[in-house]
């Protein structure tokens, strides 16, 4: 009998264990430090911003964050290997309006589903793009840079950090509403973009602001407008797109912070906390803007929701612009 019950009691006890364990794990986490996921290369927004939350975590979290480029396809390389790491917690990424509602529609062949194989952690930013030219380009504002391109069709050429890209998007529904013949010169960052943007290589580019705005600042490009409906908090000198001509025109990137399906919901629920603190503080809210960002934060849900109108909205303008990558 005696023995009956130490055994009883024992399966009692690890069975206990066992429900007990994703929350045991989740106050422990982390115990080692994690990979953040950038799928683009350093320099860009994705990396900048990753950067600084990543920082905050491994100060609040007591475990290094440690990033990790992993560039090409239009983020999809990295994207992809964030989806089919273990969900564990130990591998989390920072993901875009590119990567997770974009390249669905413009990508005949995806190596995930940004839906599917991710958990939502965190919005984290919303970023306007600019449009940005070479000095060399003669054109002051948006009109006269829509004249100059229609007199020189399939002359001028723009870079963007890649296929897919809000920058990508952002130019091909310039083009469809102005009805001019840019030519798309994709990079694989908006490092190595810009790099030849400022070397003559590529006459102008759509990027998103923090990447563009040291350069901006220095003198060394020339910003002729955001694409946000209104006028960008950080930067209210730059008018928009919509003021100068083309009032429908809107395209607002995003930046979130994901972990592969099935992390367990503990660890979920923990790194969305840390991150909307972090998000919410004075000291990130002043760095991001900064850099051009508006920071965000709060439930997955919103991140989810958010997503589901995004891929609709650009799934119609990937159509309209005809734009296709196999």
């Amino acid at each position: 009998m005696t023995l009956t019950r130490t055994l009883l009691s024992a399966v009692a006890v690890t069975a206990a264990t066992l429900l007990l364990s994703p929350v045991a794990f989740a106050q422990a986490y982390p115990t080692k430090p994690v990979k953040v996921v950038v799928p683009f290369p350093a320099g860009g927004t994705t990396d900048i911003l990753a950067r600084l939350v990543s920082a905050k975590l491994t100060e609040r979290l007591g475990q290094q964050f440690v990033v990790d480029n992993r560039a090409g396809a239009g983020g999809n390389i990295g994207t992809e290997f964030a989806a089919k790491a273990e969900p564990d917690g130990y591998t989390i990424m920072m993901g875009t309006i590119g990567t997770h509602s974009i390249n669905i529609s413009l990508y005949s062949k995806l190596g995930y589903d940004p839906v599917k194989d991710f958990a939502p952690l965190s919005l984290v930013a919303m970023v306007a793009n600019v449009l940005v030219v070479h000095p060399s380009v003669p054109a002051k504002n948006v009109q006269e840079f829509i004249a100059l391109a229609k007199s020189q069709p399939g002359k001028l050429n723009f870079g963007t950090p890649g296929n897919g890209t809000s920058g990508h998007l952002s130019a091909e529904l310039f083009k469809t509403m102005t009805n001019t013949d840019l030519v798309h010169v994709p990079y694989r960052g908006s490092g190595p973009m810009l790099t030849d943007l400022l070397g003559g290589n590529v006459q102008f580019t759509f990027d998103n602001l923090p990447s563009a705005l040291p350069h901006i600042r220095s003198g060394a490009l020339r910003a002729l407008g955001v694409t946000t409906p209104k006028r960008w908090p950080s930067t209210p000198d730059i008018p928009t797109i919509a003021e100068q001509g083309l009032p429908d025109y809107s395209a607002t990137a995003w930046f979130a912070m994901y972990a592969p399906v099935k992390t367990p919901a503990p660890i979920v629920a923990k790194l969305n906390q840390e991150i909307d603190a972090i998000l919410k503080s004075p000291d990130m809210k002043a760095q991001f803007d900064q850099q051009g960002a508006e920071p965000v934060g709060g439930k997955p849900e919103v991140l989810a929701d958010l997503m589901k109108t995004e891929i609709e909205k650009w799934a119609k303008a990937v159509k309209a612009s005809g734009a296709r990558i196999d």
